[in-house]
């Protein structure tokens, strides 16, 4: 008779899987059962710590058979910290781990025979990061948020991001607590920094210190003193309830207000709110593959979500025309100004939100050759959708951080006529459950598409 599945039972279990997160599963009373930084083939002694109708939570409390795949976390605050969730892996059982997350939310939320035939890693999976954002909390304290929450968790060191970013963070902390400046509380809506948001490139390193009141010199000062290689200083003023990060006006405090990266061979000016991905070895590899997909050569390319214009100027070269479109408005400033520095005179950008954007232009004929997304998170919603698909695009390449958002969208393209043909998994996040997927779609009945 199996054993009753209740608050703090105990049961000696074998991990079967990983959940999308990268959680540890086993089956236990007929259900399965999430245990964090368990390891498939390893068995555990398993608390059982929450049980729903949906799912059961277990804590592993003795392991009693390792993985010989699992390594010491080189960070001190793992599993507190909520940024990593996969430094008890070896880098090659990682990186199976992400493969298969993206090949299981293919099959089994797209339900396609679609399989992401490899997946591209990292060169590194230390200092890779080009930005972060540190939370700051009553205490002080600096760090990062634990896993499903706004609690900060102290963290001195990062192992994801360079030295220099590090520093930063500690020198405006070690202010604070010399002034007496206090951090912001979301419960009170009281206090002042909320946040240190910073950008590195090859060339520029700007940090933007979110804040809701006004940031005195002395704390540039302090940031200087600490980064010698800083070139600029902005401050976002934010007292507003909630958590969007920079959700309010940003001005320039000393020096540069933009940072400037060469992609894919072209040079590109970056504001603090335009998107660019978080790892630039990586992002280079992607493109790459993305520009392979879409084989822009003579064609008109319609570049939607397109931030600072990465994706858009490593094809434009290649392309007759190139259209980009972003809801940010300094992204899309940055796109012309990037597209204008590297002497791409066939593309033109538009800002508004994809759908409207999208809409307005297939009503106007507008009849791509090519379509390249790269959506946020939540992927696309059905207006989105469906303006791509009355466009007509003989290609269509779509980049997607996210393999649920990404299987249900290919899910309904399918439905719309639009068969995915390739995909290639790229990893952007290493020590995070975190994968970037690339993905090409061409026209069923247009089987010349495929290659």
């Amino acid at each position: 008779m199996e054993q009753e599945l209740t608050k703090n039972a105990l049961f000696e279990a074998q991990i079967d899987g990983f959940t999308s997160q990268g959680e540890g599963v086993c089956r236990l009373g007929g259900r399965a059962v999430f245990v964090a930084h368990a390891l498939p083939g390893e068995v555990w002694r398993v608390r059982i710590v929450k049980v729903t109708k949906t799912a059961v939570w277990g804590r592993g409390e003795q392991l009693l058979a390792p993985s010989p795949l699992r390594r010491e976390p080189s960070c001190p605050v793992f599993g507190r910290c909520g940024g990593c969730s996969a430094l008890h892996m070896d880098y090659s059982l990682e990186l199976r781990f992400k493969l298969d997350r993206v090949n299981d939310a293919l099959r089994r939320i797209g339900g396609l025979q679609l399989r992401a035939e490899r997946i591209v890693p990292a060169p590194s999976r230390e200092g890779y990061r080009n930005k972060a954002v540190y939370n700051f909390a009553p205490g002080p304290v600096c760090g990062f948020y634990r896993s499903r929450s706004h609690d900060v968790v102290e963290t001195a060191r990062c192992l994801l991001q360079p030295p220099a970013f590090d520093a930063a963070a500690q020198a405006l902390l070690d202010w604070m607590m010399r002034t007496g400046v206090p951090a912001f509380d979301e419960r009170t809506g009281k206090g002042a920094i909320r946040r240190l948001f910073l950008r590195k490139t090859s060339a520029h390193f700007a940090a933007c210190i979110e804040s809701a009141r006004p940031v005195p010199p002395e704390a540039v000062s302090a940031l200087r003193a600490a980064c010698p290689d800083l070139t600029g200083v902005l401050e976002c003023r934010n007292g507003k309830p909630g958590n969007v990060v920079l959700n309010g006006p940003i001005r320039t405090l000393w020096g540069l207000d933009t940072v400037e990266e060469t992609l894919c061979g072209a040079r590109l000016t970056l504001s603090p709110l335009a998107f660019f991905q978080v790892n630039t070895a990586q992002a280079q590899r992607l493109y790459a593959i993305a520009g392979n997909y879409a084989q822009p050569a003579g064609k008109t390319v319609l570049d939607l979500y397109c931030g600072a214009g990465s994706i858009g100027l490593a094809v434009a070269r290649d392309a007759a025309r190139l259209i980009g479109s972003d809801i940010v408005a300094d992204a899309v400033a940055n796109a012309r100004r990037n597209a204008a520095a590297n002497g791409v005179a066939n593309a033109e950008y538009i800002c508004g939100d994809a759908a409207d954007v999208a809409a307005r232009l297939a009503q106007a004929g507008l009849r791509p050759d090519v379509i390249i997304t790269d959506p946020p998170r939540k992927g696309m919603d059905e207006a989105v959708l469906s303006a791509i698909v009355s466009m007509g695009p003989e290609r269509l390449v779509y980049v997607s951080c996210d393999p649920a958002t990404l299987a249900r969208d290919l899910k309904r393209l399918a439905e719309l006529g639009y068969a995915p043909r390739h995909a290639t998994a790229v990893d952007m996040f290493p020590g995070t459950h975190h994968i970037e997927t690339c993905v090409l779609l061409s026209k069923l009945s247009s089987p010349a598409a495929e290659g």
